[in-house]
């Protein structure tokens, strides 16, 4: 005996699950719904299936392919058009004339006992026998009534309540004659229960009803398909459940990394290789598939999430559906019914309430609220680029392919032949993807020049100074070590000008990406002495003159990044004494966390004082920004440390103009006056600060994030360059750090970020302008009211996440406080 499974269902109802695949694919408990129906059969020795297919029949073939996977053989009939449940049984008539069939739907659970119902139809000499079951709401199935010897008596399809006579409904399973195929039509729409099951019953033909002792579930709605994964787990219908059983109700597939402090309470299911961390908890009937991630303290109860999706930390999941593919970023809650297809985005803090629908390829922004379904209202991506170049979650946002697709759009910008340099930190996330980048650059005809791993001011400088077209560097994120940055630099080692990466972001978005010839396939190059020449340079053009005459005593922590592969030699060539702490690779921690940076400044500050040294320094990760410690092992705070560097270079040079970022202290007009220097202010982007200090009158450039410019070097954030500039100001100004510190009035500038959707900045930053009447606006970035006393306050929308931040000073901390208090409300108002 044969079997046909019907599999070419579109499950509109069940949308948006079934937007982008057919029904039957819908996995229950991490395996499709068919496989499961394909298993009952071979399970009852039908072998050899017929498979009826019209709704994206292509996957359902690639998927199950000819069966031999599951030891069975099938065969694929398509339907052009939907032919309905006879058409399309009638469509394989070829493969169902010698011997009785047995028909059953593939996207229907069920643990019914085939053989039995094969049993029942041979000895009552049946035409069809047909499988029954109760269910307490037969309002949306077809009702049946039987005599004591199981012939069929009537047939009612979808009653109203008025109607329903019975709880035995038609499970769409049947076992047939095939002299029943003659009475289909051919290519025309014929359905067996309400077509010819009836007129068979006309006709008196011997239709049998089998009343089926065991599960059934008819996976046609949202809230049947939560229900099937919750009576699989629990065991009320037998089913192959993939994986091993770590305890009772609790299957734990292969590879999967369940940590012991994460809170399991079965029945539940977690897929191949999927992750769950330290304080997540999973709750009963929740569904992982596989490759899944589940972050730190994420709740999720009743959540059947599919494969490869982020689950952030601290979501809560509740009754839901998660497609495949699919980033749930942090602190995001989903509620009862709701639905999220694939290859979706739920930003930060994002709420879905009770039953929303997500259709697939949508970005839900972050800290939204979404109360209605999301079907057309796709919000494109925001810019690509966002303050450290393109940054993202590791292996979820940023994945390898997305490097290579970058790496070719950048290659595509450039001219056949040029030359890019290529640079990463010490993290593995680093190495791997540089290496992606690597081949996509050399596929598209550039020539690349490794440098490996250096810190960031040295891949700056070789990008620069060797006739290269640009470089990309790979590094992790400071402050989030599951993240890392893809760094695009021009051809002065600069980062990206804005008007360079829309043309980047072009080429990436239309996926135009151009590909060599054979014979141009590019060359990879390791240059051996760059960071020699680097350092060879810096000493030649900062003056080191009166640091032997001091003899400065200095702590260097390193950070176990980047620069203690430069340091050793460099100090060597400086007259000074110097400790060295964390110099050495550490490829577990590649950046600063905050605990870590306050953990490590404490130390440094012990370290300064107990060995009387003139002051301590620390760099960040990749050598590009440093901390620093007074001689009495005090902290000197980034927007202090600028105040302070400020003031021995301008006093040092007293000439010139210095570039700040509007953020800064105003008090740094009056440093620089004291000494005959000028401030020109500027946007508070990296990019622009070494746009302005290619000018030839800056002598000294600073964000106030503990990055220092020195132009007579370089025009763009150095530490290195910083702190060997810096041993020599103290060096010549003869005051300790503490002394400079101290003849420089203290600074009342405050700052706070209002959480600000995406749709509001606009109107948010109107009414700052209206709000601020008829007194002095600035607007070099965002916007800036000053107040006749001379107080200020910034109000900045962030070009990467939904929030405004804003600055006030004033001549005392309670009146910045004022000018904050007021100016937050003024953004909290608009966005009302």
């Amino acid at each position: 005996m044969r079997a046909v499974v019907m599999a070419g269902g579109e499950g509109t109802r069940l949308r948006p699950m079934t937007a982008n695949q057919p029904k039957p694919l819908l996995p229950v408990v991490n395996r499709p719904i068919m496989e499961h129906v394909l298993r009952l059969l071979r399970r009852h020795g039908f072998d050899d299936t017929v498979v009826t297919v019209q709704f994206l029949a292509t996957l359902v073939r690639n998927y199950f392919g000819d069966g031999e996977d599951l030891g069975m053989r099938l065969r694929y009939v398509a339907e052009e058009v939907p032919l309905g449940t006879a058409g399309s049984v009638k469509n394989g008539e070829e493969y169902l004339r010698d011997a009785p069939f047995i028909v059953i739907s593939g996207d229907a659970l069920t643990d019914i006992d085939l053989g039995d119902m094969a049993r029942f139809h041979r000895e009552n000499g049946a035409m069809v026998t047909i499988g029954l079951t109760r269910v307490p709401n037969p309002l949306e199935f077809g009702i049946i009534i039987v005599d004591d010897d199981g012939r069929v008596q009537r047939f009612l399809e979808k009653p109203t309540w008025g109607q329903v006579f019975s709880d035995t409904v038609n499970t769409g399973i049947y076992i047939m004659e095939p002299e029943v195929l003659d009475h289909v039509a051919a290519g025309e729409v014929v359905d067996w229960s309400a077509d010819v099951f009836p007129r068979l019953l006309e006709q008196g033909a011997p239709l049998y009803g089998y009343v089926a002792d065991g599960y059934w579930e008819d996976v046609g709605t949202h809230e049947s398909y939560l229900r099937a994964q919750a009576d699989a787990l629990s065991g009320r219908v037998r089913l192959d459940i993939d994986g091993f059983e770590l305890s009772p109700g609790v299957w734990v597939g292969e590879g999967a990394e369940v940590h012991p402090d994460a809170v399991l309470k079965g029945p539940l299911c977690v897929g191949d290789y999927t992750k769950v961390e330290a304080g997540a908890e999973l709750r009963e009937y929740t569904v992982l598939g596989s490759n899944v991630v589940v972050r730190q303290d994420a709740f999720l109860h009743r959540a059947v999430v599919h494969n490869n999706v982020y689950v952030g930390a601290n979501t809560n999941l509740r009754g839901c559906v998660i497609g495949r593919n699919t980033d749930i970023m942090a602190s995001t809650r989903v509620e009862e019914g709701a639905i999220v297809g694939e290859e979706c985005v739920i930003e930060s803090e994002a709420y879905l309430s009770d039953d929303v629908k997500v259709y697939p390829f949508k970005t839900i922004e972050a800290g939204a609220v979404v109360n209605t379904n999301v079907v057309w209202e796709s919000r494109g991506q925001r810019s690509l680029f966002g303050p450290r170049g393109v940054s993202g979650l590791i292996n979820v946002e940023i994945t390898p392919e997305l490097a290579v697709q970058l790496a070719s759009a950048y290659a595509t910008t450039l001219k056949k032949g040029s030359i890019v340099s290529t640079s990463r930190d010490a993290s593995r996330a680093a190495r791997t993807l540089k290496r992606a980048v690597i081949s996509a650059l050399t596929a598209g005809a550039i020539d690349v020049q490794d440098l490996e791993v250096v810190p960031l001011p040295v891949a700056r400088f070789h990008t620069g100074r060797s006739g290269v077209a640009g470089g990309i560097v790979l590094r992790t994120t400071p402050g989030d070590p599951q993240s890392v940055d893809i760094v695009f630099l021009d051809e002065r080692g600069a980062d990206l000008s804005p008007a360079a990466q829309r043309k980047l972001e072009r080429v990436f978005t239309r996926k135009e990406y151009r590909r060599a010839f054979p014979g141009e396939i590019a060359e990879l190059s390791f240059p051996t002495r760059a960071p020699e020449s680097y350092a060879h340079e810096l000493l030649r053009c900062l003056d080191t003159s009166g640091i032997a005459e001091a003899e400065l005593k200095v702590v260097v922590d390193c950070a176990g990044g980047t620069a203690s592969l430069l340091l050793p030699g460099l100090l060597g060539r400086i007259d000074a004494e110097v400790l060295t702490v964390n110099n050495r690779l550490d490829e577990a921690s590649p950046t600063d966390t905050v605990a870590k940076r306050m953990r490590d400044m404490e130390r440094l500050g012990e370290l300064v004082s107990s060995a009387r040294a003139d002051l301590g320094i620390r760099f960040d990760p990749v050598g590009e920004r440093l901390s620093i410690v007074d001689e009495h092992g005090g902290l000197v705070g980034d927007e202090r440390a600028l105040l302070v560097v400020l003031d021995l270079v301008a006093a040092e040079v007293g000439r010139g103009s210095v570039a700040l970022p509007v953020t800064t202290t105003r008090l740094a007009e009056r440093v620089c006056a004291a000494h005959g220097v000028t401030v020109r202010w500027t946007p508070t982007a990296t990019a622009e600060l070494t746009k302005a200090a290619m000018d030839e009158e800056i002598i000294f450039a600073a964000d106030g994030r503990g990055g220092f410019v020195f132009p007579e070097f370089t025009r763009t954030p150095d530490g290195i360059a910083a702190f060997v500039r810096l041993l020599g100001l103290v060096a010549r100004a003869r005051l300790s750090l503490s002394e400079i510190d101290a003849r420089i009035p203290r600074e009342h500038l405050l700052r706070r970020s209002v959480p600000t959707p995406w749709a509001v900045k606009g109107s948010v930053m109107r009414a700052v302008v209206e709000a601020a009447g008829d007194r002095e606006v600035d607007t070099t970035d965002g916007v800036r009211v000053v107040e006749p006393d001379g107080s200020w306050a910034l109000v900045l929308p962030d070009t990467a996440e939904p929030v405004t931040h804003v600055w006030a000073e004033g001549p005392d901390r309670d009146a910045a406080q004022r000018q904050l208090e007021h100016w937050v409300n003024v953004v909290e108002g608009a966005e009302g």
